[in-house]
């Protein structure tokens, strides 16, 4: 199993949720306006009058055979909003309770 995290513009919040529910990946934690950054051209994210926009993101656990259909999935859709940002993590599962 893995986690992943995905980091997105709120603006994409039902998109993202949409991806997850036609993998059929139903657990997940969110957590919502988030302040970031992106590493290299996003626009901050901040929530202020400066830079309104801000950030949601996800924690989920994905059997391993369901990683890659969904990062292709959130590759398609960051390519369609590329200026809005959308970055995704993948790491292993130690153990779980």
């Amino acid at each position: 199993m893995k986690t992943v995290f995905i980091a997105y513009n709120q603006g994409l919040t039902e998109k993202v949720e949409f991806v997850l529910d036609k993998l059929d990946l139903r657990g997940f934690t969110r957590w919502n306006q988030v302040q970031g950054r992106g590493s290299v051209d996003g626009e901050p994210h901040m929530g202020t009058h400066t830079w309104p926009a801000l950030n949601e993101t996800i924690l989920t656990i994905v059997p391993d055979e369901k990683v890659a259909p969904l990062l292709e999935r959130l590759r398609s859709l960051n390519s369609k909003a590329e200026m809005q940002g959308l970055r995704a993590f993948v790491w292993n599962v130690e153990d779980a309770i």
